[in-house]
């Protein structure tokens, strides 16, 4: 026998306007439907009916982890400092990171992902390569002091995620944990009723080689990630490569320096000089953990300090400030050339490649360099794809312009390697005698972004429409408002609920029609099952949410129908 919820006893507050802050499709209708309550800026209470539908993911998820032999735990939220120290994430996570102290002066933090937890864990657990491999989850709060929480539960402070963690003693080991998660997050996403792509992606501070992400389109996406038109390519925008292709047997005349005054930017040396943009080179100083780096990119891309920071990371990656030239008569601000950085390590977009030739800054006040050829006058200490991607750049895999798109990270699988176990000396003993290290893969779920992500993909104008899967309820029966029509329906509700059928049914006295008709559409229950004019003949209105089908049928052949 399923549940059986009542209206009238379900603590739930529709609303007919948007929330005021609200930004997305999905705060406004999550909001207005009574699923969840803001507290504070990124933080969350989840009402009866949201609480609901974010269960009914994590049961998705349970299921399908179990199937791939992985097993449940759950850890602490509140950690100590310690181990986060010792992988150096104490400090690499900087403001990201919740920090407080006990009593005694003890400093912890609030959990925000568990590799250094669940490496200890095992360590403390397994001893012998017999024990492995092993596959670890859990479904628990995180916590991220996100600088501007926004778009409802999307970014939010504190959310709910899956993070499961695989431990083998081979690279071919790790492979395979990797290969069952993959297959086992397509699985998932699939019965969620989710439109999803699998994109490749960077490993950032995480560490480790292979990484993936599980994009779900929508615009109300904060990634941006490529799509080719003509083949399988999908690749989050800062994974996107660009191949180096040097110039080769092209003669150059020697660098000639220009009078350029007052063109610190690209578009004002251009407009000078009467050239475009892509024939000059972009000269951008950061500070790479504190070292002034030069960044060169062609005159008409932009830098993706995003990107650039993926790239290199666990370095903090910050842009130089004007007290940064002070003392430095290498560095002339607005005019800097990498024919002349000396010890500044230059790096460079693989546009900028060996044999071509540039107009550049001649690193003197109002001069500019022409014919400055990389190779020839300025070498470059590392190419790092680093532009930001544009519609139209040609695909890496078979060269057709590539299509950009917005989405919504729901999931993120790495092969993380041995960075943590060697961090904290993971070693078990092998099968001739001698201790292995242990490889590691690292795997995520947003499953509050899911909620978020299902409701962006599958609204419509009347409010939210859940796939069964995660729905509140399976049946929204809708009492027109009348006794007999109150009667009808409370009956068949207990009729289906006998059945298995999860029933929400509107037995509210004193609301009309319209409003309870609006708020089962605002609510988004997959079928909406209306006791209305005909309830004395014993004949109801079945509604499918999604198409707007409707059909009559006797309480006989609804409940039939809603049982098939």
């Amino acid at each position: 026998m399923a549940q059986v919820q009542r209206m009238s006893r379900l603590m739930v507050k529709t609303l007919r306007d948007d929330p005021a802050d609200a930004e997305t499709l999905s705060h406004k209708l999550l909001v207005r439907a009574g699923y969840v309550r803001r507290n504070s800026a990124g933080i969350w209470t989840w009402l009866p009916l949201g609480k609901k539908v974010l269960d009914n993911i994590s049961r998705v998820v349970r299921e399908e982890m179990d199937a791939i032999g992985a097993q449940e735990v759950l850890l602490p939220a509140l950690l100590p400092k310690e181990p986060y120290e010792a992988s150096a994430r104490w400090e690499e996570y900087g403001d990201l990171l919740f920090r407080l102290k006990d009593r005694k002066g003890g400093e912890y933090l609030l959990g925000p992902t568990h590799e250094e937890i669940f490496t200890l864990v095992v360590k403390d657990q397994v001893a012998s390569y017999k024990d492995l491999p092993v596959m670890l989850y859990q479904i628990q709060t995180k916590y991220r002091d996100e600088a501007r929480p926004r778009s409802g539960i999307l970014r939010g402070r504190e959310f709910q995620m899956k993070d499961s963690y695989s431990f083998d003693t081979t690279d071919e080991g790790l492979a395979e944990s990797y290969r069952l998660h993959r297959e086992a997050y397509q699985r998932i996403f699939e019965r969620l009723g989710l439109d999803y792509r699998i994109v490749s992606a960077v490993s950032g501070a995480m560490g480790g080689s292979a990484s993936e992400e599980f994009l779900a389109p929508a615009g109300a996406g904060e990634d941006t990630f490529v799509d080719c038109p003509a083949c399988d390519y999908a690749a989050n925008t800062e994974a996107v490569t660009f191949e180096l292709k040097p110039v080769e047997g092209a003669e150059h005349p020697p660098v000639e320096e220009l009078d350029t005054p007052d063109t610190p930017t690209i578009e004002t040396l251009a407009e000078y000089l009467g050239v475009p943009a892509s024939a000059t080179l972009k000269n951008l100083l950061v500070k790479v953990d504190g070292e002034i780096v030069a960044v060169g990119v062609p005159g008409d891309r932009e830098v993706d300090l995003g990107k650039l920071g993926e790239h290199l990371a666990p370095a903090v990656v910050e842009l130089v400030t004007a007290e940064d030239f002070e003392g430095r008569d290498d560095l002339v601000r607005g005019y800097v050339g990498p024919q002349g950085l000396g010890k500044v390590r230059y790096i460079a977009d693989p546009r900028v490649a060996p044999g071509t030739s540039w107009i550049t800054g001649a690193n003197k006040p109002d001069k500019h360099a022409r014919n400055v050829v990389c190779g020839r006058d300025f070498e470059v200490d590392d190419y790092l794809d680093v532009v930001v991607v544009e519609e139209g750049d040609p695909c890496p895999k078979c060269g057709t312009g590539l299509k950009l798109d917005r989405a919504i990270e729901i999931g993120h699988i790495f092969q993380l390697g041995r960075k943590y176990a060697d961090t904290f000396q993971l070693d078990v003993l092998g099968q001739n005698g001698k201790p292995v290290r242990v490889t590691m893969g690292s795997y995520g779920i947003g499953v509050s972004r899911a909620v978020a992500a299902l409701a962006e993909q599958m609204a419509d104008e009347q409010g939210l429409c859940w796939p069964r899967e995660v729905a509140p309820a399976d049946v929204h029966v809708v009492a027109a408002g009348k006794a007999l029509q109150t009667e009808l329906a409370l009956d068949v509700s207990e009729k289906l609920g006998v059945a298995g059928v999860r029933v929400l049914v509107d037995d509210r006295a004193g609301v009309s029609p319209g409003v309870k008709f609006t708020d089962a559409e605002l609510i988004g229950v997959p079928n909406i099952l209306v006791a209305g004019r005909r309830s004395a003949e014993g004949v109801l209105e079945l509604k499918d949410r999604r198409t707007g089908e409707r059909e009559e049928l006797t309480v006989e052949e609804a409940i039939a129908r809603l049982t098939a």
